[in-house]
This record gives C-alpha cells, sequence and structure tokens, in this order.
C-alpha cells in the first residue's frame, strides 16, 4: 500500500482528537452510570456512591470532577454544617441522556441477538484453531 493511502491530515486528526476525548470520558465505564443516576434529580455524593455498584470512593471523586469540567454536572454545595453537596445534569447532559437511553433500548432489544452471534462465532473460531493446529484440539 501506498503512503498516500496511510497518512491522516492534520486537519482530520486535530477534529478527531477532541471527538474522541469527549466520547472516551462520556462513555467511560462509571459515567455513564453516574449520568443515569444523577439524570432522576439532584443526587448527594454518597446516594451516587450506592447508585454505581462497584465504583470506590476516588473513582467517583474523579469522575464527578472529570464529568464537572467537561460541563455535564453541576455541583451545588449548600451552606450547612456539615456541607450538603449535591449533583445534577446540565441542559447539555440531559441532551446526552436521552440518547444514552436510546443505546440502552438498543442493547436490550438485540441482547439475544448478540449473545448468539458470539456463540456462533466462537464456535466457528475454536473450530478453524482446531483445524490450523490440530495437536491443540480436544
Amino acid at each position: 500500500m501506498s503512503r498516500s493511502h496511510t497518512d491522516v491530515s492534520e486537519e482530520v486528526t486535530d477534529a478527531a482528537c477532541p471527538l474522541v476525548e469527549v466520547i472516551d470520558h462520556v462513555a467511560g465505564k462509571w459515567s455513564i452510570s453516574i449520568l443515569v443516576a444523577a439524570a432522576r434529580g439532584p443526587i448527594r455524593f454518597t446516594e451516587l456512591e450506592r447508585a454505581v455498584e462497584g465504583i470506590s470512593r476516588r473513582m467517583l471523586t474523579l469522575n464527578l470532577r472529570r464529568l464537572e469540567r467537561d460541563g455535564l454536572l453541576t455541583r451545588t454545595v449548600h451552606p450547612t454544617v456539615p456541607p450538603k453537596v449535591e449533583y445534577s445534569l446540565t441542559p447539555m447532559a440531559r441532551e446526552l441522556y436521552a440518547y444514552l437511553t436510546g443505546l440502552v433500548e438498543w442493547a436490550e432489544r438485540h441482547r439475544g441477538a448478540i449473545a448468539q452471534a458470539r456463540t456462533s462465532y466462537d464456535a466457528t473460531a475454536a473450530a478453524t484453531k482446531a483445524d490450523r493446529h490440530p495437536r491443540f484440539s480436544t
């Protein structure tokens, strides 16, 4: 293949980098769960901690800060003793939430077909591997 077919122009690369970064932040392991939990209304840190199964306090803190920095969450500190802190979705995050629920619905509708495709693929891949490497077959 010639070099001209493998080069990516700087213009495309520069435009793609922010897009990839945003997608990485939004689609991160914990981000979706945090956004879904916060979509129900203002939510406190401990409520988020309970709602997002398996997340550590440190990871929750880091993700909350990143989502706030990206403009997807607002953090409100109420002047009480001890201070009460709540997180809410921004209008931009509410729009994103609509797309996330569509993605979740799609995944639920196609879960069976995806599982079936994986089973079929794995069986074919195992048979192909056994044909290529007879000593590894059972």
